[in-house]
């Protein structure tokens, strides 16, 4: 069985269990549409719906008051990042992308051949020799290495300086 995709947080076990309720219902009245099987598919409709409906509700309240508790304790993150869940709601993801001709495409086969050629062509790079002849020019101005003398100059320089600060931090007091 293929695992459904979960866009309702407060969608639980439950939840599925009075949803095949309704199935059959219906899938009783579809085979013997008589009165009876109609006001049986009527009532199990509007039980569902008021479950679905106290059960969404419960889940905003819980919501509401874990981003009243964040606000007390002064958890700005988990407070705005609740907000922001809860603003947000569900947004479905569109199934369309463009061809080479700039046309949409939405059936599947199409879609993850268009994906196959376009990562082949930005993947798949012919004129790799080329590339790698190429100069690379850079920001940073080329410095040649410093030698041992340098070194040993710089570290003299800065002993001398260090001295001279000493002594002049010893006439002044």
């Amino acid at each position: 069985m293929q695992e459904m995709k979960q866009h309702k947080p407060w969608f639980d076990e439950e939840c599925l269990g009075i949803l095949d309720q309704r199935k059959q219902a219906k899938m009783q009245w579809i085979q013997d549409p008589s009165q009876r099987n109609l006001d049986t598919l009527n009532k199990v409709r509007r039980v569902a719906s008021r479950y679905f409906r106290n059960k969404k509700k419960a889940y905003l309240k819980a919501k509401i008051e874990e981003l009243e508790t964040n606000s007390k304790v002064v958890n700005i993150r988990d407070l705005y990042r609740g907000i922001n869940d809860v603003k947000k709601g569900y947004q479905p993801r569109t199934g369309i992308v463009k061809d080479e001709k700039g046309d949409l495409v939405a059936d599947s086969h199409s879609i993850m051949e268009r994906w196959r050629n376009y990562f082949s062509q930005i993947l798949n790079v012919h004129g790799v020799s080329e590339v790698r002849q190429a100069e690379i020019h850079s920001a940073e101005p080329l410095v040649p290495e410093t030698s041992a003398l340098e070194v040993q100059l710089a570290i003299e320089k800065l002993q001398k300086k260090t001295n001279h600060q000493v002594l002049i931090k010893y006439l002044q007091n």
